[in-house]
C-alpha cells in the first residue's frame, strides 16, 4: 500500500510505500574519516582566514581563544562591495547584481568534536551567534533574505570537516521561501491563524511523530517528510523573526537541537545532514510591495529543518518534484523517540 501526503506549507506531495518501508538497518552510512591535514578553521589558524567579523572570544580578534568565530567565506558563493542592487531585463529575462554577503561561522575550536558533542551550553553561543549576524546583516536593505545553514559530511556538501554553519545575505527571496511565505500568509488571510501553529496543535495532539520537546520547543518528523528521519524544530510560542529570539529561549533550542541530532548520531553513527533555519523575510529592504509583509508577524513562524542524506534524489524525483520517503514518518519518529542517548 502507498500513501501520498501533501505538505501543507510547500504545497507538494511525497510518496509513501508503506508495504516496503525502510528502517535504520537499511541505511548504509559510511564511516566518515576526519581529515588530519591542514584547517584553516582550528585554533591556532586564524591568519590563514579572512579577518573575524564577530566572535565568542576571550583575547584578541584573530588570536587564539575564542569559541565560536566569524569571518567572510574565503570564496564567496555571492559577494558585492557597497552599491546599490542594480536590476535589468532582456524580454523576458530578469537580471540582478550579485550584491550579497557570505559568511562562515566556526562552530567551535576544537577540530574533531561533533554538533552533538559541544554541549548545550556551547550550542547556546552558537546559537546567539546565528542571531546577532542575522540582527547585523538585516541593517543592510539590500539583503531581501538571509539564510544560516550547516552542512556536515561531504554527502551533504560540506568541504571541510571541521563543525561550521554558513550565513548568505542575497537581494532575492528565494523560490521555495517565496512559496512558504506566500502559502502562510494566504492561510492567515483565510483562517486568521498562523498555519505553523495549527500544524503544531494537530503534530501535539497526535503525537506519533514527535520526537522530543521541551518547555518552548517540539522537534518532530513532518507528516509529509521528504526524506528518511528528516526533522523539524518549532518553538511552541509563535515567534516570526529568528532574529528576535529571547536570551531564555537560547538554551532550550540548544538543547532540543542536541537532542535531535544526537538521537541521528545513536542510529547511524556520524551520519552526513543539512540544518537550515527558515526565518522570516528582512522587513528593512529598500523597496517592497506595499502592504506584502502586513501580517508577517502573524503568519509567518520560524523553524528549523534537519534532513540526514540518508538517499539521494534520482531521475524521478528531478523529473516529477515528487520524493519517495520509504521510511513512513511515524516509524522514523519512532526510532529516533525510542533511541537511547
Amino acid at each position: 500500500m502507498t500513501e501520498f501526503r501533501h505538505d501543507p506549507v510547500h504545497r507538494r506531495w511525497v510518496i509513501v510505500p508503506l508495504d516496503r518501508r525502510r528502517g535504520p538497518e537499511d541505511f548504509d552510512v559510511p564511516i566518515r574519516v576526519p581529515d588530519e591535514g591542514f584547517c584553516p578553521f582550528c585554533e591556532g589558524q586564524e591568519a590563514k582566514t579572512p579577518p573575524e567579523i564577530y566572535a565568542v572570544r576571550q583575547g584578541n580578534p584573530d588570536r587564539p581563544g575564542w569559541k565560536v568565530r566569524v569571518f567572510p567565506n574565503k570564496y564567496p558563493a555571492i559577494s558585492g562591495g557597497p552599491g546599490p542592487v542594480e536590476r535589468c531585463a532582456y524580454g523576458l529575462y530578469d537580471w540582478i547584481n550579485g550584491v550579497g554577503s557570505h559568511e562562515i561561522v566556526v562552530d567551535h575550536p576544537q577540530h574533531h568534536i561533533l554538533f552533538h558533542q559541544m554541549g548545550s551550553d556551547h550550542l547556546a553561543f552558537l546559537v546567539d551567534t546565528y542571531r546577532k549576524r542575522l540582527v547585523e546583516l538585516m541593517k543592510d536593505p539590500r539583503f531581501r533574505y538571509i539564510m544560516v545553514f550547516k552542512n556536515h559530511g561531504t554527502k551533504a556538501g560540506a568541504s571541510l570537516s571541521h563543525q561550521h554553519t554558513q550565513i548568505i545575505a542575497m537581494p532575492v527571496i528565494p523560490r521555495i521561501a517565496a512559496m512558504a511565505l506566500s502559502t502562510a500568509r494566504e492561510h492567515f488571510h483565510h483562517k486568521e491563524r498562523c498555519l505553523f501553529c495549527d500544524i503544531l496543535v494537530q503534530e501535539l495532539s497526535d503525537g506519533r511523530r514527535i520526537v522530543a520537546q521541551n518547555e518552548h520547543f517540539v522537534c518532530f518528523v513532518p507528516y509529509a517528510s521528504r526524506f528518511p528521519f528528516e526533522m523539524a524544530i518549532f518553538p511552541k510560542d509563535h515567534y516570526h523573526d529568528f532574529a528576535t529570539i529571547k536570551d531564555e529561549l537560547l538554551t532550550p533550542l540548544a538543547e532540543i537541537l542536541t537532542q535531535a541530532i544526537g538521537r541521528l548520531a545513536a542510529i547511524f553513527g556520524d551520519p552526513p545532514f543539512n540544518i537550515t533555519i527558515h526565518t522570516g523575510p528582512n522587513t528593512n529592504q529598500s523597496s517592497r510591495r506595499a502592504n506584502y509583509w502586513g501580517t508577517l508577524s502573524h503568519d509567518w513562524h520560524w523553524n528549523i529543518e534537519i534532513i540526514p542524506r540518508l538517499t539521494a534524489p534520482a531521475g524521478f524525483e528531478w523529473g516529477t518534484g515528487l520524493y519517495i520517503n520509504n521510511t513512513p514518518p511515524e516509524d522514523g519518529a519512532h526510532f529516533l523517540r525510542e533511541v537511547k542517548l
